[in-house]
């Protein structure tokens, strides 16, 4: 599917200061099914906040009890609004779904959490506002915003959500497993080079209660998308590159061909039922790789387990060590379909609780990285010192692929086929050309004809 990319170019690397970081990071396609709000002709000054609006979150990294606290210091700071907390289900898909079917009605949430592959169809189909204008009135500016972030909203020359709970995924390892097997208490460099020490790790620990394997993959459900991203890109594949669907390219196949030797061939990985990084945490499995978000999670279980849990890159391939790493998570997005009211009242809400002061409290209870360029980590680093591999792994973080991140339903396609690969034993190449299609598919009937000329 080669096509010209008539179009805005999607930014491959933004410049931005935290501390001396500068990450990865990409600006929307231009599109034509936008929002047809008027808010860029709005005098939000003529406008009075609403006394009440809803927030509908998932509570990354089991962060509700962090948002009511957040809500709480918005309510002192800004007494005439009540924000109502709604849990609008336990993931990013499951808050997508309701957020849509609210759609139908006239009580739809005024602030959203929206993940790296809802935002933009969000945008597309006009449920959510450019916010331009609204952060002016809010008194706020992107420039506020780590600028590798911020610019992951952007399209069309229009502002669509701010960063919220953004993370990248994690080398998760038990040192006390590695140390019982003789090798390094360290992430490994390369997936290679832990394919040699898995069987020694395996071994090493196989009479251990409920022991399984030496290293276990994500659940499914729990974004193969994103995670298997990392593997692709060490061995030189990927899902896509830009709106070409990559899948079958002989790279890629090399890469998940490894992905499920590794579990039938090998038999030293696994795939999780459930979570890879419970599985972790109850020793069951040596090593994994999960979100930054569940960094504070894994080392208090860790400690209550008495047991040492280390963090570190993830390990890159046999064609590219780095970049190899995909940033993730979620933005904050408000819904056009209210009143100005409360688009105003949400944008004053959506800048608090992504200030300097509010996104270090979130990082400290969770893992996330903070995203407004003055957040003091200090406080945090001191805490856990874990925390510096978070910052330091995002200087060497890259795009996502627009395959998983920019075709409706691309993300569901890529899970289907990573359960066929690496739970059913499906013929790889065979799977990977027929994802091609329905990839494909996706992007000639509901994303092509609505990319700008």
């Amino acid at each position: 599917m080669s096509t010209p990319l008539s179009r805005k170019q999607f930014l491959s690397v933004a410049g931005a200061s935290f501390g001396t970081l500068a990450l990865a990071a990409c600006a929307g396609p231009s599109t034509s099914g936008g929002s047809t709000s008027t808010t860029a002709a709005t005098d939000w000054s003529k406008v009075k906040p609403a006394s009440s609006i809803s927030f509908m979150s998932s509570h990354p990294g089991k962060s509700r009890d962090t948002e009511l606290k957040l809500i709480e210091a918005f309510q002192k700071a800004h007494p005439d609004i009540t924000v109502n907390l709604i849990t609008g289900g336990a993931n990013y898909e499951e808050v997508a779904q309701k957020f849509q079917t609210a759609q139908a009605g006239n009580d739809v949430p005024d602030v959203v959490v929206a993940s790296d592959v809802w935002w933009f169809r969000y945008a597309m189909s006009g449920a959510i506002l450019p916010i331009d204008s609204l952060l002016q009135a809010a008194k706020a500016s992107t420039s506020d915003y780590v600028a590798g972030l911020i610019s992951d909203y952007k399209y069309d020359n229009k502002q669509w959500a701010v960063p919220y709970a953004r993370s990248t995924p994690l080398f998760y390892f038990n040192k006390d497993h590695f140390k019982a097997a003789g090798v390094p208490e360290e992430a490994p460099k390369s997936w290679e080079e832990f394919a040699q020490l898995a069987p020694k790790i395996k071994s090493a620990n196989a009479g251990l209660a409920g022991y399984q394997n030496a290293y276990q993959y994500p659940a499914i459900a729990g974004y193969a998308g994103w995670t298997l991203q990392n593997v692709l890109w060490g061995f030189g594949g990927g899902w896509s590159k830009e709106w070409d669907i990559t899948t079958d390219s002989e790279a890629s196949v090399k890469a998940l061909q490894w992905v499920q030797d590794s579990i039938v061939k090998d038999s030293w990985a696994g795939v999780s039922s459930k979570n890879a990084i419970t599985d972790l945490q109850a020793g069951a499995v040596s090593a994994t790789i999960s979100s930054s978000a569940d960094l504070a999670a894994t080392l208090k279980a860790a400690k209550e387990a008495n047991m040492r849990i280390g963090v570190g890159f993830l390990p890159g391939g046999s064609v590219s060590q780095s970049p190899v790493c995909p940033t993730g998570g979620s933005g904050l997005v408000i819904a056009s379909k209210t009143s100005p009211e409360r688009q105003l009242a949400a944008a004053l809400f959506m800048t608090f609780v992504t200030n300097a002061q509010s996104t270090a409290t979130l990082s400290a209870a969770t893992g996330y990285a903070p995203v407004a360029e003055g957040a003091d980590i200090s406080p945090i680093l001191a805490q856990t010192p874990e925390f510096q591999t978070v910052v330091d792994q995002l200087r060497a973080t890259r795009t996502q692929d627009y395959a998983r991140t920019f075709l409706p339903g691309g993300d569901q396609e890529l899970a289907k086929a990573a359960t066929k690969i690496m739970n059913e034993k499906a013929d790889v190449k065979a799977t990977l050309t027929d994802l091609k299609g329905a990839l494909e598919t996706i992007y000639t009937k509901d994303v092509k004809p609505k990319l700008k000329s």
